[in-house]
């Protein structure tokens, strides 16, 4: 078992940054994958970020690409979300999940989540 909580949510003006933090605990270990996702309230979760504990590769979704960095502290088993240029599309609620092997795109592919943080960006 893995289990996952996030902190780091706000509220924050268009332009403004935040950093989200995702601790883990339980089974983990360098063969797995952590993703950010987020829902906004009557749309589908979806993938905003992922990176591979093992070699630190990174992946993003197209609408945060050069806003949004993904980074992992492995002796602190947390992953980061460092979010800047943010604007008012962004708020949502984010959730980090994890997974075995490699970053996957598809929520219903994660095995453990996080009970999410809520992000609001004003206009």
């Amino acid at each position: 078992q893995v289990q996952l909580v996030e902190s780091g949510g706000g509220l924050v003006q268009a332009g403004g940054s935040l950093r989200l933090s995702c601790a883990a605990s339980g089974r983990t270990g360098s063969s797995y994958a952590t993703g950010w996702f987020r829902q906004a309230p009557g749309k589908e979760r979806e993938f905003v970020a992922g990176i591979n504990w093992s070699g630190g590769r990174t992946y993003y979704a197209d609408s945060v690409k050069g806003r949004f960095t993904i980074s992992g502290d492995y002796a602190k088993n947390t992953v980061y979300l460092q979010m800047n240029s943010l604007n008012p599309e962004d708020t949502a609620v984010y959730y980090c999940a994890a997974r075995r092997y490699s970053i996957s795109e598809v929520p219903a592919s994660y095995d453990y989540w996080g009970q999410g943080t809520q992000v609001t960006v004003s206009s």
